[in-house]
């Protein structure tokens, strides 16, 4: 039996996308290759030869041991990391009671709120730099831990309020009201309902904030000078001689994200499945 001409399009449709998946696959991976070839070089030998040309020997030991001795590529990320929980954490907590009460609860000119919070990713992030970098000297805050997390915290709450409240208010109604009758307060609506349902919006709002903040350069530049302070970033981008070992400190400073979105994964489909039951 033959197929339908709609079957026969729908697999022309797929392949189609295979195909332009696997175009765009590849585009992305070929710098991700070079890189990797790079940090197996020598700095003599990255310095002489082309980008594409194969190492004569593997030097990572060599370039991680640059890395240890001349640099603080790990207590900056660990500073990196101690940065990005509290970041995405502290705005998903904010983000969360805002889109409840945006999306939920019976609040005056509710348009109104969620236009002025949504406002803080209308404008460039570079118009934040002067204003933000002259406040935190004159209150203390600049070239301090808690000074970076208050500003990833702020900076990142505006979408995830965004990405939230538009989750919440495609929850049933009948839900809530259900709730209510049962004698539910509203915290414990949102606890036992609207978190559990947003697990998979939760998971991908939390991944992305966290890897913008880890991967942050232009306001961890400006907010810290010490390197006990410094996010990873700002301290690779210090590095202005040795190339190779450059390279091999990116690839160990994109693990952290790397792991995070293996151990998310699982999370992304699963506030779905757990809406439509």
């Amino acid at each position: 039996m033959k197929d339908s001409p709609i079957i026969k399009s729908s697999r022309k449709g797929k392949i189609s996308i295979n195909v332009v998946l696997g175009i765009l696959s590849l585009v992305w991976m070929i710098p991700v290759l070079f890189a990797f070839i790079g940090s197996m070089k020598e700095k003599q030998e990255y310095n002489l030869s082309m980008f594409w040309d194969l190492p004569k020997q593997i030097n990572w030991a060599n370039n991680f041991k640059y890395i240890q001795e001349y640099s603080s590529v790990f207590q900056s990320m660990g500073n990196s990391l101690f940065y990005s929980l509290c970041g995405a954490t502290g705005a998903i907590f904010f983000a969360i009671l805002a889109a409840y009460g945006l999306s939920t609860l019976k609040i005056k000119h509710r348009m109104l709120w969620f236009m002025i919070i949504y406002s803080g990713t209308i404008f460039p992030f570079q118009l934040y730099l002067i204003p933000v970098f002259s406040a935190y000297q004159k209150v203390g805050l600049y070239d301090t831990k808690l000074g970076l997390i208050l500003f990833y915290i702020a900076i990142c709450i505006p979408f995830a309020m965004f990405v939230l409240r538009n989750f919440f208010m495609g929850i049933s109604k009948e839900l809530v009201e259900a709730a209510k009758i049962d004698g539910a307060a509203d915290f414990k609506i949102l606890w036992r309902i609207f978190i559990p349902m947003a697990r998979a919006p939760l998971s991908v709002v939390f991944m992305t904030q966290f890897v913008w903040c880890f991967n942050e350069l232009m306001f961890g530049i400006t907010f810290t000078k010490s390197n006990e302070i410094k996010p990873i970033m700002a301290t690779i981008s210090t590095f202005t001689g040795n190339k190779p070992a450059m390279l091999v400190a990116c690839a160990i400073a994109s693990m952290p994200t790397i792991i995070l979105y293996l151990l998310l994964n699982k999370n992304f489909d699963s506030g779905i499945s757990y809406q439509s039951k």
